[in-house]
């Protein structure tokens, strides 16, 4: 079983392009620019799928990933042009910059064009690829 979570956007060429120019994901899927569309995405083998459908999920929700190190991601996306509030370089918050949280996970929030959060974490106890826990009988 695969589990794809959809992320609802305004206009998908916006998001589309934020995406995969600052966040690393792949397109595998387009269904067109005109909206309503959707674009199927990949990130370190994981999919997601950007809906501009009216009945594809809220605005504003959240979606978790993994990483081997918020810091180089974060580098990374500042390099393609993310804006982030605040100093980046001593970040007081976590959308501004990678911070250490006090459950012992580093993490860097990042807003998309229509308010989605994305949170990259690092140290949650599992990498970006994992495999499966297997029952013990």
């Amino acid at each position: 079983m695969t589990i794809i979570p959809i992320v609802r956007c305004t206009r998908l060429k916006t998001s589309l392009a934020f995406y995969t120019q600052v966040l690393d994901f792949d397109c595998v899927e387009h269904a067109g620019d005109d909206d309503p569309s959707f674009s199927l995405l990949m990130r370190g083998g994981s999919l997601l799928c950007l809906s501009s459908h009216g009945g594809d999920g809220e605005f504003g929700q959240a979606i978790m990933i993994t990483t081997d190190s918020v810091d180089a991601v974060f580098r990374r996306f500042r390099a393609r042009g993310l804006k982030t509030p605040g100093n980046p370089d001593a970040p007081g918050a976590v959308h501004e910059g990678p911070i250490d949280q006090s459950w012992g996970t580093r993490e860097l929030y990042v807003d998309d064009p229509d308010g989605n959060t994305l949170r990259f974490v690092e140290g949650f106890g599992i990498g970006p690829s994992v495999e499966p826990l297997r029952a013990t009988s």
